[in-house]
């Protein structure tokens, strides 16, 4: 279906406004009950050689990778009670058979990290939880990319700290390597 010329000018509007082909569409369906997939929509936006704007990157809470690297290492590993024996080797200072004990990161926040032993989630290569200082708790995951990243928080809204981020981050890594990965 083609477009009047006004629409066109109108789409113009709404792209120079910062629409995206999202909102575009919604209104195309809503305002001249034009009805356009998606991919015609951007066809669309490319045939009137329109340019989306980029919205103003939102910082990703879940997305703790870019916290920036830690000054001094953690002290202790969290490893879950049924490999914390075989790990000890490796990582003295674990306690045996302690599956919660909380990390010692740089600065005065304290991060607990624990690993499940299985990982049912698709697409996941290893999961679990974390404790952060405040005493927010949420479940984290791996995925295939080795991108970590949060499946649930105890608290809608929730940003670590800095110093959380890091140390999770931290912990995150020791742990992962204690299991191979």
């Amino acid at each position: 279906m083609s477009l009047t010329p006004a629409q066109k000018t109108t789409v113009a509007t709404w792209i120079a406004d910062g629409a995206n082909l999202s909102a575009v569409q919604k209104k195309l369906r809503d305002e001249f009950k034009v009805s356009m997939t998606y991919m015609d929509v951007r066809f669309l936006v490319d045939d009137l050689n329109l340019t989306l704007k980029d919205p103003a990157p939102k910082a990703d809470a879940s997305d703790v990778t870019k916290a920036p690297p830690a000054p001094a290492p953690a002290a202790a590993q969290n490893l879950p009670s049924d490999e914390a024996d075989s790990a000890d080797a490796e990582a003295p200072e674990a306690p045996p058979g302690d599956d919660a004990t909380p990390a010692a990161p740089a600065g005065p926040s304290s991060v607990t990290v624990v690993i499940d032993a299985v990982t049912l989630i698709p697409g996941a290569i290893a999961g679990g939880t974390v404790t952060f200082s405040d005493g927010v708790t949420g479940k984290w995951i791996i995925d295939q990319q080795y991108r970590p990243g949060f499946t649930e928080i105890s608290q809608p809204g929730y940003r670590p700290s800095p110093a959380d981020a890091q140390a999770f981050m931290q912990e995150l890594g020791r742990a992962m390597q204690t299991r191979g990965f």
